[in-house]
C-alpha cells in the first residue's frame, strides 16, 4: 500500500461501484479524474500523487508510466491500451512535449 497522505488503495472502493472498471478500452480519463477527486485536492496533494506516478523520478510522467496508472488504484487494475494512454497523456500534457510535468 503506497501512502503519502493519499492512499491509492482507498480509491478501490470508488472503483468497485463501476460495472466494468477494467474492461478493455473502457477507460475514460475525465470520469477517472472525477472519481479520484484530483480536482478537489490541494496542489500539494496533487504533487504527491504526481511523485508517486513518476516512477523513474525524472520530474515528468511519461507514456510508459501512465500505462500502469490503474494498477495503483485497484487490485484488479489493468494496463491501459496505447489509445487510452495517449488520450490520458494528451489531457495532462500542457505544453505538447509528450510528457506531464509536475506543474
Amino acid at each position: 500500500r503506497i501512502c503519502v497522505d493519499i492512499c491509492f488503495s482507498d480509491f478501490s472502493e470508488q472503483f468497485s461501484g463501476l460495472s466494468s472498471p477494467i474492461a478493455a478500452e473502457s477507460f475514460n480519463y475525465k470520469k477517472f479524474f472525477e472519481m479520484v477527486g484530483l480536482k478537489k485536492k490541494s496542489p500539494e496533494d496533487v504533487k504527491k500523487v504526481f511523485h508517486i506516478l513518476d516512477k523513474d523520478r525524472s520530474g515528468f510522467i511519461e507514456e510508459e508510466e501512465l500505462k500502469f496508472v490503474l494498477k495503483g488504484f485497484t487490485p484488479d487494475g489493468r494496463d491501459l491500451s496505447d489509445k487510452e494512454t495517449k488520450a490520458l497523456l494528451a489531457a495532462g500534457d500542457k505544453d505538447g512535449d509528450g510528457k506531464i510535468g509536475a506543474d
